[in-house]
């Protein structure tokens, strides 16, 4: 059925343990859906017992159910592998068992963004550390962080368990292994000492030493487990007949040298004052007709260093800008990849708006306790500013004695109360998607910058697609009830919900987002934008270790293109790692 070398088909019948090695689009993936599927074939598959393929991305998940489509795996096969986050498969194993850790029978989730509110003050690391155990032991409030590390633990204390789990996934692949940090590993161990582990890695696209990839892993399982080997090298699939996965390469080992590379295009944008970035707008303009024209379903990337240039961008292109010479650039419709805690707190105020039914004044509370959560937690993990949290403390001092001083603070007061006075008064029509602006018309008119800023966030919302959990959701309770009641329950519920899906939308069209945020994605066309004195590929190329890193994040970034990439850097500071 399938054309294969001599190695691969070599993989597909091998028994026990295998490392699979090779760098981006190297089929590390379809071999390893292809092997599943011998193994369905193959072998005795008891009732119940399935093939379990976990990865750290939606996307890949994604990928992956396409691939098995384009494989032509089918139906009945299909059921015997069961694809899943390694998040999702972590938060089965707690939900259904988490109980013998700390006796509480129910294990309740403590989601991002109210982990983030309800953190914002703690800035040592260990005493944070501290505090989510604390959370889980003694009130069963369950932190994403502690997913991994509480699974290993409750396999490592009931081999029943273990025998359980490791009997119901016999063999266990595992995408972007060099990614796992050190309670996954131990997961790993625990779930291997009786399953079969397939592991998929590439040790250049490790970008994630921030939250505790090691360099070590591979040698790790290698010395742990003792796997045959299969290394696909330089195999390309993703981007055959250009050039891009050589680029790629060459970055690494430093051989760019004013080399020329079929489908890679360097980019020196100029220093102009105000317009800097309509130059990468004008880049996008381009590619986007092209791939109009040449493709459906088009897919193009802007990738970006930081959160910061990703807004910047995204500004530029929901403007329109009309220059001297009679030029008109469009707006560019597109998707940002925004912190989920930003977003799931600005949703979270609307649907506490959209709730009425209480007076005015407790409409008012509401919304400014709302309001306090989205300054604490919209950064997400990243430390709250010491002027938001000075400006949260002043809101809850207001809430306790009815005080406040300050311009900026009195009139969040005063946005405040004319927004619950208006939206107390809304005629709402039963359509959530119309009745969710409305309100979001309502905070617009705020002259308090938090205030806009919400309203911000919620414009880059995508949750109220058609057949959606949370428009579904509002309009049954519409239905029921004749209002809103109970929004804030079901839109905490709709994205949460979100962190375990098993599925992502297909990325099509124009996208921003971070490198990181790029990892196991892949698109017809990339742009890799670079900012002109922040927001730098490389932040200090005199440090080593940051450099390599930089180029690992490059690589990663530029190998997601499966046709074209334009690389954008300032023409009076070119990035270090092209010259």
């Amino acid at each position: 059925m399938f054309d294969l070398s001599k190695q691969k088909r070599e993989l597909i019948s091998q028994k026990g343990n295998l490392l699979v090695l090779g760098g981006p689009g190297s089929g590390k993936t379809t071999m390893a859906l292809i092997k599943a599927r011998y193994e369905v074939l193959n072998n005795s598959f008891k009732y119940g017992q399935k093939i379990l393929f976990l990865s750290f991305a939606r996307a890949t998940i994604s990928r992956v159910e396409e691939q098995i489509s384009e494989l032509g795996i089918d139906k009945t096969i299909k059921q015997k592998i069961e694809i899943n986050t390694y998040h999702g498969f972590t938060w089965e194993i707690l939900k259904s068992h988490g109980y013998l850790l700390n006796g509480i029978r129910q294990i309740k989730l403590l989601p991002p963004p109210d982990a983030a509110a309800r953190f914002a003050e703690i800035k040592d690391t260990n005493q944070l550390t501290i505090e989510k155990n604390r959370l889980f032991n003694e009130e069963g409030l369950l932190h994403f962080d502690l997913f991994a590390k509480y699974s290993a633990r409750l396999l490592e204390n009931s081999h029943i368990l273990t025998k359980i789990y490791c009997d119901t996934y016999p063999i266990i692949i595992l995408d972007e292994f060099q990614d796992t940090n050190s309670n996954e590993w131990q997961l790993i161990r625990r779930l291997g000492s009786k399953s079969c582990i397939i592991a998929l890695a590439d040790s250049e696209q490790r970008i994630y030493e921030f939250r505790g990839a090691d360099p070590k892993r591979i040698k790790e399982y290698i010395d742990y487990f003792k796997p045959k080997l299969f290394d696909f090298g330089k195999e390309n699939n993703r981007s055959n007949g250009t050039d891009i996965l050589k680029f790629g390469n060459d970055l690494l080992s430093g051989k760019i040298n004013g080399n020329t590379y079929k489908n890679v295009n360097l980019k020196y944008y100029a220093n102009i004052r105000g317009n800097i970035h309509n130059q990468v707008k004008q880049v996008v303009l381009s590619s986007r007709q092209k791939l109009i024209k040449d493709s459906n379903g088009w897919s193009l990337a802007i990738l970006v260093p930081t959160k910061q240039l990703m807004l910047q961008v995204s500004d530029c292109l929901s403007s329109k800008q009309q220059f001297a010479n009679g030029t008109i650039f469009p707006r560019i419709q597109h998707e940002v990849a925004l912190e989920k805690e930003a977003l799931a707190l600005s949703a979270v105020l609307i649907a506490g708006l959209m709730e009425q039914g209480e007076a005015d004044l407790e409409i008012k509370n509401r919304l400014i306790y709302h309001l306090i959560d989205y300054i604490r937690g919209r950064k997400g993990s990243g430390k709250i500013s010491q002027a938001d949290l000075k400006l949260s403390n002043a809101l809850i001092t207001y809430m306790n004695t009815g005080k406040i001083r300050g311009k900026i603070r009195i009139d969040i007061i005063n946005d405040c109360i004319r927004i619950s006075q208006e939206c107390s008064k809304l005629q709402f029509t039963g359509d959530p998607a119309s009745d969710w602006i409305l309100v979001r018309d309502i905070i617009k008119k705020s002259i308090s910058e938090i205030l806009k800023l919400v309203e911000h966030d919620s414009l880059y919302l995508r949750l109220l697609h058609k057949g959606s959990v949370l428009q579904s959701g509002l309009s049954e309770i519409w239905r029921e009830r004749g209002n809103y009641k109970g929004a804030i329950s079901l839109v905490k519920n709709a994205l949460l919900q979100e962190h375990f899906s098993k599925t992502s939308l297909v990325h099509k069209g124009v996208q921003i987002m971070t490198i990181h945020k790029a990892k196991g994605k892949e698109f017809d066309e990339v742009i890799i934008y670079e900012g002109l004195y922040n927001s730098r590929l490389v932040r200090n190329p005199n440090n080593q270790d940051e450099l390599y890193k930089s180029q690992l994040l490059l690589r990663v970034a530029v190998t997601r293109a499966m046709k074209n990439v334009t690389i954008m850097t300032p023409a009076i500071d070119k990035c270090i790692l092209l010259q």
